[in-house]
């Protein structure tokens, strides 16, 4: 698909030559990329908009947390503070930003930090928790450190191939720069693939001879009510009519999955790291109270903990609101493969740290 707005292609080829130009800096070693003796494992993208990071680095936890000590690191988007803030009991989403919030509640026992200075956030996080490995969370464009893998996410949907710069398409740096990834991982595949399908994302993933290429689809856990309502009954989503509640950068993918599991499916889009209002949540109550019976509202784990901060939430919206987790599943018979580089790695340089 073409993503191009030709009339901002001269703004794309300007901000193109800013991007190579410090990318050019880092590689003669004028701006410097730092690198640490702990393991440290970067999960990023080259495009706009959601390729699937949070899930993956999820995946990435669960696969190393039973043998090492993990930490996440990011810069917090939209969050309130600044410097560098070790989650806590007390930290609320203002404090580290959506993402590492919801990081932090499902993973208790790992180390969720942010910090702008991400080199000094590596630095704390070894010295001071004494991590074992340390996910970077949306790094690729972060070269003041050099990861020792670093992992390149494209959307299935949104190939590189025949996209351009931003803002006239959707690249946050020209598409070649792709060799600075160990791994690729294709995103949001569809859960059947023939050989040809794997052989044309191939081909447009444009991957280089020594890059390790896998493909991962998303996968729907159980149906859950929201925090602090354990005690609400989980009704079934095929008896439903849903309205789909979503403030993700591509929902698309989640709506085409969700509607043959209900009986309805009517979609509720807010902007990517929405954060809802006292009228948002009306004009939401309203748009439900419109829908027939049996209704309930859907949504996803990243929206749920801005959810319950929004004015004008009750606990009667609440009990009506359900979350649909999602998770990463590899294709082919590829994960035993991609588990294995990850934790020969991680292994490896604890053991030279």
């Amino acid at each position: 698909m073409n993503y191009k707005t030709t009339a901002l292609l001269p703004l794309g080829w300007l901000y193109g030559m800013v991007v190579t130009l410090r990318n050019k800096f880092f590689d003669m070693g004028i701006l410097k990329s730092r690198s640490f003796s702990i393991p440290v494992i970067g999960v990023g993208n080259i495009t706009v908009g959601g390729t699937g990071k949070t899930p993956h680095i999820e995946y990435l936890i669960r696969l190393l947390q039973t043998k090492h000590s993990v930490a996440v690191l990011s810069r917090g988007y939209k969050r309130k503070t600044k410097g560098f803030v070790l989650a806590d009991d007390n930290t609320t989403m203002e404090d580290i930003g959506d993402e590492p919030y919801q990081m932090h509640r499902k993973f208790p026992d790992i180390s969720v930090a942010v910090d702008e200075k991400r080199c000094d956030g590596v630095a704390r996080l070894s010295a001071e928790e004494k991590s074992d490995v340390i996910l970077l969370d949306d790094s690729y464009q972060h070269r003041y450190i050099k990861p020792g893998l670093n992992i390149l996410l494209i959307d299935s949907n949104r190939m590189i191939n025949d996209d351009c710069m931003l803002p006239a398409g959707r690249l946050r740096e020209p598409s070649k720069n792709i060799d600075r990834a160990d791994m690729i991982i294709v995103t949001k595949c569809p859960k059947e693939m023939r050989p040809i399908d794997y052989r044309v994302l191939e081909k447009n993933a444009g991957v280089l001879p020594f890059q390790q290429l896998f493909f991962t689809t998303l996968e729907y856990g159980e149906l859950r009510a929201m925090k602090g309502h354990a005690d609400t009954p989980t009704p079934m989503l095929s008896d439903t009519n849903v309205l789909l509640l979503t403030g993700i950068a591509s929902p698309r993918q989640m709506m085409e999955d969700v509607k043959p599991m209900c009986r309805t499916c009517t979609p509720m889009i807010f902007g990517d790291h929405h954060a809802f209002t006292k009228e948002d949540i009306r004009k939401i109550s309203d748009r439900f109270n419109t829908m027939p019976e049996p209704r309930i509202i859907v949504t996803t784990e990243k929206d749920e903990t801005r959810l319950l901060q929004a004015d004008g939430m009750t606990e009667d919206i609440q009990k009506v609101t359900f979350v649909l987790p999602i998770q990463v599943r590899f294709l082919g018979d590829k994960e035993k493969t991609f588990n294995k580089i990850i934790t020969d790695y991680v292994r490896k340089d604890s053991r030279n740290s």
